[in-house]
């Protein structure tokens, strides 16, 4: 990450998760990289998106240590074992949508609120992991209705944030993240041992996006390859 500053500090949320932890692997072992801390439901201090109030607290007990100079959203939702992606209008229900959404967009959301003012004020970047599957002009193939359209808010999130960031903080970038497919807990049931890369892998990629990234690239949606993906 050689456009952040020297000794620059990194913040990881869903850090328990495949793609969060290689996060801070990586991040850990740059020379460059201060300190990097990760957060999740069971971190000190915890970080669950089933619960408002532990986002705002998380922020407020981090708001006194050092700013940010990234900070990486890589928390999200498929399925829980219980819950699978619905193929069909008919399978859509209040439980799994509101429990998908609460992961994917309304969690995100308040971590924006909450954690864009962490960032540095001269060199910072925010990503939030989103998913190729949200974009609208790509999709194709349908279904998995609730995942799509959590991550279809998500980037309607991140843009209209990132318009409000340039006013107050410029030197700043905002951007929603696509990490391909990876091997992971998420992915395993959709053959994603088979033909998914490995999460260090993946969080390399995206790191090396990420370190190009100028403030006139905030608020845009891109790949793990560096591509911009059509909303």
């Amino acid at each position: 990450m050689s456009s952040l500053p020297d000794q620059f500090n990194a913040l990881v949320l869903g850090a328990s998760g495949a793609i969060g932890a290689a996060f801070v692997d990586l991040l850990s072992a740059m020379p460059r990289c201060a300190s990097v801390r990760g957060l999740h439901r069971h971190s000190t201090p915890p970080l669950d998106f089933a619960d408002e109030n532990s986002i705002a607290e998380a922020a407020r007990e981090l708001a006194t240590k050092t700013p940010y100079h990234l900070i990486i959203n890589a928390a999200g939702m498929l399925h829980d074992g219980n819950l699978m992606p619905e193929k069909r209008l008919a399978d859509l229900n209040y439980q799994q949508m509101q429990a998908i959404f609460q992961t994917n967009t309304m969690g995100p959301a308040l971590v924006m609120r909450h954690f864009l003012p962490l960032l540095d004020g001269e060199r910072a970047i925010m990503a939030m992991l989103s998913a190729k599957v949200g974009s609208i002009g790509d999709n194709q193939l349908g279904g998995w209705y609730s995942y799509r359209a959590s991550k279809a808010a998500l980037n309607m999130l991140v843009k209209t944030a990132a318009i409000e960031l340039a006013r107050n903080q410029k030197h700043s970038v905002l951007v929603a993240l696509h990490p391909g497919t990876v091997n992971s807990r998420l992915s395993r049931p959709f053959r994603g041992e088979l033909i998914g890369r490995p999460a260090h892998d993946a969080a390399s990629d995206m790191l090396t996006v990420l370190d190009t990234l100028m403030p006139s690239d905030s608020g845009t949606f891109l790949a793990y390859d560096g591509a911009r993906l059509p909303w």
